[in-house]
Parts: C-alpha cells; structure tokens; sequence
C-alpha cells in the first residue's frame, strides 16, 4: 500500500469486549465519525465510537486536506439540478463547515496548522466562457468570488476565479487533535471493532460485543452492512495524488481546474502536492502512468523540482452532485463525499448533530439521503449496468500464473472457480475467492496499492483477503488445497 503525505501515527484504542449502553453509537474513526463524536458529546449524549481498523486508516490522510467551498460539481449545474435557493444552502454549509473545524480548531487547542487562504478556479484555454458562467453562479449562491488575474509563481494558468476565505490543515494532526477532544468529552473510542449489523436498537461487532443505543450514525465512506440501498447510488473512484519539491515561491492557495478528470493543487511548506487523474475503481492499474502525467502536468504550471511521495485514495460520488446526510432507515449516514469529504464529513455532523438533538436545520431536504436522484438518471442506469456486466467475468478464462513475480496477483481460473493469487516477497502464494462478498463481482488486481479491487461497487482487500474499503461485509473467501494442486506434477 502507498503512504500519504499526511500519514503518521494515529493514537491507539482497545477493542470493544463487551456489551455497552449508550445515547449514540458513532461508526467510523475518520473525520465524519470524530466530529460527529464530538459535538454530539458537546450536546450532552453518551457516545461510543467505533472503528474498524484505526482512527485515520480510511480516506481523511488521503485527501489533498483543502478545506473549501468550491465543488466537483460545478456551481451552475447545481443551480440547474436543485435550483438556486438549495445550491445557496449548499454554498453555506460548506462554508460553515469550514468556520465549524476552525472552531473545534480553537476550542481544542488542535495543532494542525489550520490557516485561512484563497483558492483559484482556472479553466484550460479557449473554455474561458465557462468560467463566466460559474463566476455567476457561485456569487448567485452568494460566495466571496471575483475574476482575476493567475497568482506568482504559476504559469500556463490564463485567467482564474478567486475565492476567498478557503482553508489549509495537516488532516492527520487535526483528527489525532478530535480525539483527544472527544475522549476529554467523554466519548468512548473503540478501534480494531468491526460492525457486521446495525438496526434500530444498535450495533453488532465482528467479534460479538453489542452497542444498544437510541441512535446510531453510519460514518464510514460507505455505510456498512450496506448490500444496495446507497452502494448501488454511489460510484466509487480512485484519485491519485504526489508531492513534488518546490523550488521556487508560490503563494499559499489552493487550486482547481475544470477539467474531467479535474486536477487539484496546494502547496504544504517545502512541496506541492498535486492531484487527479480520477478513475472508477477497479477499472484501471496504471497507477505510474496516471502518476507521471500528474507530475508533467504540474511542471508546466508550477515551479516544481524531483518527486518525493505518491499515493491514491477513494472518493464516493452522487448522481447529483451532494452528498447523502441525515436519516436513512433505521440511522442516520455520512456518505457520497464527492471528493470534498473533509468539508461534507463536518456538515454530516453537525447535520446529524442537529437532528439527534431536535435542532431546525436548513440543510436537511438538500442532503436528505432518502432523495430521488436529481442528476443524468440515463448516464447512471449505464454505469450501474456496465457495473454489474462485470459479472461477465465469470466466463472469461483466467490469467497465467507462471508469470506471476513477487508483490504482484493474478485473477485464475480453476474449473469453475475464479481464484485471486496473490504471490509474496518470499514467494509464498496466497489464494483467495476472487469473488466480492458484497454482490459476487469478480475482483481486479491493483498493483500499486497492492489490493484486490471490485469494479462494481468499490470494495477492497487486502492480498490476504480482509477488507480494506466497503460496503464488502466479510473478507474474500479462503482457498484450500491450491498450492497442493500448483505442485501437483
């Protein structure tokens, strides 16, 4: 697996090991899960977390960590799928998520480098009309935004939309800081404690412990135990991201372009970091080429010298553009990030938040997870039908195992089964079900993150077989007697 710029180590909790009543059950250790956490403690419940692996081992260090207002989704197509007054709702709550984590900044004492500062939309040349249009659109939604001319330091950028008041953080620091802030709340964190069930009357762990409480909230990137009611209305892409020395001054900013795939920038002291090049998962593994048209792209734009990191994260996109928040069957959920999780993650909580505590929220219709799709309804039936033509793979042949090196895995038949081999550094193999426990999808190798990767639905394993990522419930089904036939003369 790859290791992210913000990566380091992360404050340790024991398992849950035996049942626990509280007001709320919290399920995920990133940034959703802790902020809602917190300010549910701050609002007087008794809270337990939980955490699958430990606190920060999802997406929130993967991110770019730009704390902004400015979308995926352009401002003039949410205008067109929610209309002007819900695309204003929209624009706020992304800027009072930003003022909330100042906030929790300041109250916790969270070292994390927090610090205001603006961001620069910029579209590649001759589609400078489009910038005209979203300028329009993001003061109709009442965003701080004008026109101007590219900031020092960058070329080859052309004219730009500059929005002020936007914000940096180290995501790492600032989660380690949440969970300080949370355990001096009282909340009770519970790492390496796997939720298999939830219902109205609670959660069940992996290893039997229950937590009985009056509410739980899903905050995971897809919410666990999750079959179809959100992983068939989301689509899951791997995003790339490096860090390339600087060597030259640039100013302190963020910035987007308005390409599709999109690329995203912000410089963190002594380097750049750099993302894009987006694909849906399992789809591709050509992580080094998708790397170094990223570094090339920003060697034309930003004085940059030798590359120091790479890696690859996991966003979760909607049909319309926003994320599903709020109450959803028998809880309540914080998914669909659409690659702004950080800003989305902190409105779900104070969503969520509100709602736990009888509080109004103007936000609560936009984010309803229970909405009708307003987006393209024609493009995403294709997509979830060329997700499940995956299943296809089940007739096709398998690959050859003879070619198959240290560190790498191969998808191969054997009579009517599909086997992931994963072959180790020692040259051990390591046989699983090719098959994803989520909806029986045939799973793809990713050499460089080194895990087995679905195409349908965004599950991951690890070469071992446990999950990395949802909505997958169990790990990829064991193998016996492979090597036994391997040998076999």
């Amino acid at each position: 697996m790859t290791t992210s710029h913000w990566a380091l180590p992360m404050p340790t909790f024991e398992p849950l090991d035996r049942d626990v009543q509280v007001d709320v059950v919290v399920v995920g250790g990133g940034v959703a899960g802790l902020t809602t956490a917190v300010l549910l403690a701050q609002a007087g419940r008794s809270v337990v977390l939980l955490e699958r692996n430990e606190l920060g081992s999802g997406e929130t260090t993967r991110t770019s960590a730009q704390l902004t207002a400015s979308l995926d989704t352009r401002y003039y197509e949410l205008a067109d799928l929610h209309g002007p007054e819900r695309t204003a709702l929209i624009a706020r709550s992304h800027t009072e998520a930003i003022g909330q984590i100042e906030r929790l900044v300041q109250e916790g004492g969270i070292e994390c480098g927090f610090r205001r500062v603006p961001g620069y939309l910029f579209a590649p040349a001759g589609r400078e009309a489009e910038l005209e249009r979203e300028l329009e659109a993001m003061r109709a939604a009442g965003l701080d935004v004008r026109m101007t001319a590219p900031s020092p330091g960058t070329r080859n950028l052309g004219p730009c939309l500059r929005l002020e008041a936007q914000a940096a953080f180290h995501p790492a620091r600032y989660l380690v800081g949440l969970a300080r802030l949370a355990v001096g709340l009282g909340v009770r964190i519970h790492t390496r404690s796997f939720v298999t069930e939830y219902g109205e009357e609670g959660v069940t762990t992996e290893r039997g412990p229950r937590v009985r409480s009056e509410q739980v909230v899903l905050a995971t990137n897809v919410p666990v135990a999750d079959r179809v009611r959100f992983a068939a209305r989301l689509e899951p892409y791997r995003t790339y991201a490096l860090t390339l020395e600087l060597t030259g001054p640039v100013e302190e900013a963020h910035w987007w372009d308005t390409l599709d795939p999109y690329h995203y920038v912000r410089p963190d002291g002594d380097v750049l970091l750099v993302g894009g090049e987006d694909h849906v998962v399992g789809r591709a593994d050509d992580a080094d080429d998708r790397y170094d048209r990223l570094e090339a792209w920003a060697r034309e734009r930003f004085p940059v010298g030798a590359r120091r990191e790479a890696w690859s994260g996991q966003v979760e996109n909607t049909p319309d553009g926003v994320a599903y928040l709020g109450r959803a069957g028998a809880g309540y959920v914080i998914t669909g990030d659409n690659g702004n999780g950080l800003t989305y993650g902190t409105i779900g909580a104070m969503l969520v938040r509100d709602l736990i505590t009888g509080r109004e929220s103007a936000w609560a219709e936009v984010y309803d997870p229970e909405r009708l799709p307003r987006g393209n309804r024609g493009a995403w039936l294709r997509e979830g039908l060329n997700a499940m033509s995956h299943l296809r793979e089940w007739l096709t042949p398998g690959e050859d195992l003879a070619d198959l090196g240290p560190g790498e895995g191969v998808v191969v038949r054997r009579g009517l089964q599909k086997i992931a081999v994963y072959r180790d550094e020692a040259g051990t193999l390591h046989p699983r079900s090719a098959v994803c426990t989520h909806l029986g999808c045939v799973v793809h190798w990713n050499s460089s993150e080194r895990s087995w990767d679905c195409p349908c639905h965004g599950s991951r394993f690890a070469p071992s077989g446990e999950v990395l990522h949802g909505p997958a419930p169990e790990p990829l089904a064991e193998v016996t007697d492979f090597q036994a036939e391997v040998d076999r003369p």
